[in-house]
């Protein structure tokens, strides 16, 4: 198999059999493609014979150009996935890729905004957008993320076939596996506005949400438009699409929503993803007590 074969295999396989997002399959695409051209020829049986050692040695050249604990880290997470796969590929009966820890990482707190930044970041999105169906779009796509808890790439795939809006939203997510999530009068109604505007036809199978053009909606146009607004409501650079997912979170949480419950709503695969909305909260209470103490001010 040549070089552009291989690829497109994984390509493929990461898009369409585990339905990752576009932007997962760009990088995990480039971290594969810089390790065949370190290797030179290979075909899935070579590839299949990778041990640690190649990907330390993989990972030190990229060190060598600059690359943070952070870039490292999902690089070999990427390179791994493709070993993986390539094993697969191969026909062997153990495809678990080679044992190896990547760099330490000190997680960071996610940044939520404020619900009434939320709402107003939806509605400066509306107001911004060059044609009132766009506009309706963007303000029904970031209501789904701040009202629902959804990934932008959840949200975006999300076809008609979800049409008519009830109560209640089938959401598929990473690992393509499927929760239910509950829909706000306010987030339906928005959905049903785009949808009232749209200029494309609602076709079952194809994309809820459409691009000016007809196609999928891409993640990028979203955050262009969350980037204008953002810049109009004088709201910091952490007030992106996924910040309003993490909103979601945070404020469930502090209103007394249990970790079981909050992890079955974000989709999250262990119950410690889902745990550091509890730092998140706490880091607000912070937040508040030092605006208010008086012997902080």
């Amino acid at each position: 198999m040549t070089r552009a074969d291989l690829l497109e295999a994984w390509h493929n396989h990461l898009a369409q059999g585990r339905r990752r997002s576009p932007h997962t399959v760009r990088a995990y695409g480039a971290a594969a493609a810089r390790l065949l051209d370190a290797l030179g020829d290979s075909d899935w049986a070579s590839l299949a014979r990778i041990e640690a050692t190649v990907l330390r040695q993989q990972l030190a050249r990229r060190r060598a150009d600059g690359l943070s604990n952070v870039s490292a880290a999902r690089e070999l997470s990427a390179l791994k996935a493709f070993v993986a796969f390539a094993r697969e590929q191969a026909g062997m009966v153990d495809a678990a890729p080679p044992r190896m820890r990547g760099p330490r990482i000190k997680k960071g707190i996610p940044r939520p905004v404020t619900p009434d930044d939320a709402v107003n970041l939806a509605a400066a999105v509306d107001e911004d957008a060059a044609e009132p169906w766009i506009g309706a779009r963007d303000r029904a796509v970031l209501l789904l993320l701040y009202g629902a808890g959804m990934r932008i790439a959840e949200a975006l795939s999300l076809t008609s076939d979800a049409l008519p809006l009830g109560e209640t939203l089938v959401v598929t997510g990473k690992g393509n596996k499927q929760r239910v999530v509950p829909l706000l009068p306010l987030v339906r109604e928005a959905v049903e506005a785009y949808v009232h505007l749209c200029p494309w036809p609602m076709v079952k199978g194809e994309a809820l949400f459409r691009g000016a053009k007809g196609g999928t909606l891409s993640q990028g146009m979203v955050q262009k438009a969350v980037a204008r607004a953002r810049v109009v409501l004088g709201l910091p650079a952490s007030a992106t699409p996924h910040a309003l997912r993490h909103s979601f979170a945070t404020h469930l949480l502090g209103a007394g929503a249990d970790l079981r419950s909050l992890q079955e709503l974000l989709g999250h695969a262990s119950l410690g993803s889902t745990q550091i909305y509890t730092k998140v909260d706490a880091a607000t209470l912070l937040d508040v007590y030092r605006n208010a103490h008086p012997r902080e001010q």
